[in-house]
């Protein structure tokens, strides 16, 4: 128990030190929402790939293929299928060089739908931070039992807090770099050793359900669809991705770290899936089987030896405080950015932009800690900040690009359907307002449905767009 207290203390004192090392660096509103637009490929693969791969994969999508199988990778392949099509709005995204998504939005559109994107990222965003903690606190519970598990939160958000708001983009990107290699090694150096502990795969495949091994396996097409979908559309349109190309030192930097990207979160969530996969065999039942969203660090403190074992959750753990950091660190760049130096203080100087900047970080990391104290399931609050994105936002960012006739009343409309369908299909479910058959659906379809019939119907009968308004996008393309 002792090494593996040891591995997370070591991890925190290592992040927190190149938190310090950076902040000196800091000087400038550039330097803390962008990282000075200086990050090469190498920086942007990892950063990318440590912000993607947290307890949605590591919590979430382990438990859903404890339970289901490799079929849990429909959640997976939607963000797959976004990156094929990222490869070509990188470069664009690149040239576009401004800092958040809302400021991408009123370029394209108006103040209106600015504003409008502020609020769904913040119930997105701040939903996603919220179940990072929970999965550190899991991980403080299980390495030190006397923390209890919302015990454990408190203690991961105040580290959260503290790294996000030290160095901002900066800090961020290069902590990435060093969790993503962590954890790439340690996933991949773990699935051959548990397989084989397991009794290698035919032995596995005996023991598990047959649809374990199925394309669809126990779920209907709406249940894969709805799994796809809200991981697909979050990957077209997420504001820490843009970012961070906003952040690249070049169009070629940006593209390059796609594919990069890309191949990294392939060969993880297909080896985080087969973990969880090889843990439904070897602890088909016991406490795991009571929480399966622990079952990869689990199956690091009981099926590994003692040092790997502490490397793999170390991984873990450092990879969820990777991407809470990122989900916090986002929408504080909204409420800067779009709030307060848009309609507060324009003028503030860096210092004040820097002092706001850090004080919205603590405040936004309490409200995702109160969030995530309140929450009893990691993948439906998943897919539920999903959707609130991906209806609300993905639609609009995509036409932004790729379809000129979009135009501010449209967008409007678009993304004040997909939040609200959103927001109130998931509270009508909670209350029990639905016929059994329909509250046991996810709220992405219907909420996609309606924002994009919002976009295309109100855009069509409303006047084109200004040259403008297009101009940006249009050198950009």
């Amino acid at each position: 128990m002792n090494l593996y207290a040891i591995t997370l203390a070591v991890i925190v004192l290592t992040l927190l030190s190149v938190s310090l090392a950076r902040v000196s660096s800091v000087k400038t509103k550039a330097d803390y929402l962008v990282a000075g637009r200086s990050l090469p490929a190498f920086v942007l693969i990892f950063t990318l790939l440590s912000s993607w791969i947290g307890s949605g994969s590591l919590l979430a999508g382990a438990e859903n293929a404890y339970k289901h199988g490799f079929p849990a990778l429909w959640q997976a392949a939607g963000g797959w299928a976004g990156l094929i099509l990222i490869y070509f709005i990188a470069p664009r995204a690149r040239k576009f060089a401004q800092f958040t998504i809302p400021d991408l939005l009123e370029a394209r559109y108006n103040q209106t739908a600015r504003v409008l994107g502020v609020i769904a990222i913040l119930f997105a965003y701040t939903a996603i931070a919220s179940y990072q903690l929970i999965g550190g606190g899991d991980i403080m519970h299980l390495v030190f039992p006397s923390v209890s598990a919302h015990h454990g939160q408190i203690i991961i958000a105040t580290f959260v807090i503290a790294f996000t708001a030290i160095a901002g983009m900066s800090s961020v990107a290069y902590m990435d770099v060093a969790i993503g290699m962590l954890a790439t090694v340690s996933l991949l150096v773990a699935l051959p050793l548990l397989s084989h502990k397991a009794g290698g795969w035919a032995h596995i495949a005996s023991v598990v359900p047959a649809t374990h091994f199925q394309l669809f396996g126990d779920f209907d097409g709406v249940r894969a669809l709805e799994l796809f979908l809200p991981t697909c559309l979050l990957m077209l349109g997420n504001q820490s991705m843009y970012q961070k190309f906003f952040s690249a030192k070049s169009e070629k930097d940006a593209t390059r770290a796609v594919v990069g990207w890309f191949i990294g979160i392939v060969i993880l969530e297909t080896v985080i899936v087969a973990l969880a996969v090889v843990g439904s065999a070897l602890y088909p039942t016991g406490e795991v089987h009571d929480k399966p969203r622990e079952i990869l660090a689990y199956m690091a403190m009981h099926a590994l030896n003692p040092v790997l074992g502490a490397i793999l959750m170390g991984a873990i753990f450092a990879k969820v405080i990777s991407t809470a950091n990122n989900f916090l660190f986002s929408p504080a760049t909204n409420l800067i950015q779009d709030v307060f130096l848009r309609y507060i203080r324009p003028n503030a100087s860096n210092r004040l932009v820097l002092i706001v900047s850090r004080t919205l970080v603590v405040l936004l990391g309490i409200w995702a800690l109160i969030q995530s104290l309140g929450t009893r399931s990691v993948l439906e609050k998943a897919l539920y900040a999903y959707t609130i994105y991906s209806a609300a936002l993905t639609p609009v960012i995509l036409a932004a690009f790729f379809w000129k006739r979009a135009t501010a009343a449209g967008a409007v409309t678009s993304i004040a359907a997909g939040t609200a369908v959103t927001v109130l299909w998931d509270t009508a479910a909670v209350h029990n307002a639905f016929p059994a058959y329909i509250s046991n659906r996810d709220a992405i379809i219907p909420a996609l449905l309606a924002s994009l019939l919002c976009l295309f119907a109100v855009s069509l009968f409303t006047p084109k767009p200004t040259a403008k308004q297009l101009s940006p996008f249009a050198e950009a393309s």
